[in-house]
Order: structure tokens, then sequence, then C-alpha cells
């Protein structure tokens, strides 16, 4: 009686769950739909900028055809619909399954090119003086992991139609590094931390040599050494500013009557 009694109930339940699928609010209409018609409606919400609609029938492809002609291009076109809907860590995230899952993929070089596009574009902002953040309360993470997937799109498809940009956007990130370092070298000068000034501005040159910023990452080791004291280090340091750059705009403006060209620098 108790077994027949449990039969019946689970019958039961699974007739009212059965019947709440059912109900307006739960239906799946994408059921039945082949993998032609998924795509392409999928194909119409991205281009339509319906980013999270788009996405969700994307995974509903995948999900049911995995081994389907479009299974492939499903995943590429979801970590675009993240990128364009602004969720970069999911960008970054159905790129890098993609390319662990089609390292061999004739559009894989893509892949690195959104990953480098989503931090790049994340992090636009990071190096953009005129918002009036303080440049030391900002983290360059974002530009850094940018620099690597435009640097690993570039090593390993030097070929790629998308490397010319991506060594563009390189050269724009070492630069915009750089004068990170270089303000934060700045910031510990103004405060007296003239360790952590020459520090981080002998960072900046040994990880950035080429870029433009180092002209100021000099002037800062130089304060720095002459405020510590260390005057054969600061004589260096200003011996490799007049060998790198013999036209500065520092070593040019002159000075008071007595003063060293480093001294009558102040922001």
């Amino acid at each position: 009686m108790r077994h027949s009694l449990a039969v019946f109930l689970a019958l039961l339940l699974g007739g009212l769950l059965g019947a709440c699928g059912l109900l307006p609010g739960e239906i799946d209409e994408t059921r039945g739909w082949s993998a032609t018609k998924l795509y392409t409606e999928a194909r119409g919400e991205l281009n339509d900028r319906n980013y999270e609609r788009a996405i969700k029938l994307y995974e509903k492809l995948e999900a049911r055809y995995p081994y389907g002609r479009y299974a492939q291009q499903a995943q590429i076109e979801i970590a675009y619909a993240y990128y364009k809907d602004e969720e970069v860590q999911s960008a970054v995230a159905a790129a890098d399954r993609f390319i662990k899952l089609h390292p061999n993929h004739p559009n894989v070089d893509y892949m690195y090119y959104l990953k480098g596009l989503a931090n790049f574009n994340d992090d636009l902002g990071l190096f953009g003086f005129v918002s009036g953040q303080d440049m030391t309360e900002r983290d360059p993470k974002a530009a850094r992991a940018a620099f690597d997937a435009f640097r690993d799109l570039v090593t390993r498809f030097p070929e790629s139609k998308y490397t010319p940009d991506s060594i563009q956007r390189m050269n724009y990130l070492v630069n915009a590094l750089a004068s990170h370092e270089v303000h934060v070298a700045r910031y510990y000068l103004k405060r007296g931390a003239y360790v952590a000034a020459a520090n981080r501005a002998q960072y900046a040159l040994k990880t950035y040599p080429q870029a433009p910023a180092n002209e100021e990452g000099l002037l800062i080791i130089v304060k720095a050494y002459d405020a510590l004291g260390m005057t054969d280090l600061r004589d260096d340091a200003e011996r490799v500013m007049n060998k790198n750059f013999p036209d500065s705009k520092y070593l040019k403006s002159g000075g008071r009557s007595g003063s060293a060209w480093w001294q009558i620098w102040n922001w």
C-alpha cells in the first residue's frame, strides 16, 4: 500500500511539474529549432545589438548541436557578443575557451585579437589624464593583459590581418604603461620617498626602454639621487640623460645662477 502511494505521489508531482512547464512564461520557443534556425536568429539578435538574447541563443545552439558546423562559429560569436556588451571578463573567458578547444582553427588569431581588444577598451580610460583621477590609484592590470594578448597574436600569427593594428596598440600600451610608472615615481618624489621614486623610474626604463616617458623618468632619478646625497649615481643618471635625450627640454631650460639644471624642475 505504501509503495503504491509513493508511486502515485511521484506521478502526481511529475505531472504538476510538467504542467508548470507548459505555462506561457516557461515555454521554450526555440524547442525544435534546427541548428540553422538557431544560428540565423542568434546572428540577427547580434546584428540588432541584442547581445544578451544573442548569447542565450548561441548557447542553446552549442548545447543542442555541439558537433554541428555552426558550433565553433557560435563560440566565436559568443565571445564577440560579450565584448560588444562590455562584459570584459566573460569575453576573455570565452576567447580563452575557444583557443584551448581549437588551437588550430583558421580564425583562432581573431580570438587573441579579441582578448586584446576587450582588455584594451576596458582600460582605455586608464591612462586618460583628463579624468582627474590620481594615476597612482589606478591598476594597469588590464592594460598589461591587453599587451600580452596582442603580443601573443603578433608572435604566433605574424601574417594575420589583425597583426598591424595589434602592433600599433602595443606601442600605445608601452607608452601608456611607462607613463603610469613615471607618474607613480613622480608621486613618490613629491612626497620625499626618494628611494621608491628612483626604483620606480628605473623599473620604467628597464621594462619600457624606448618609451618617451623615460625622459622624465631620468630626471626623477637624477633628482631622487641628488636628494639622497648619492652624487655618483646622480651623475651617472645625468650622463645617461645627456646621451639619450640631448635635446631634452629639461636640459635646455637652464637654471638660476649657481643651480643645477635638475633643481629648477618642479611639478
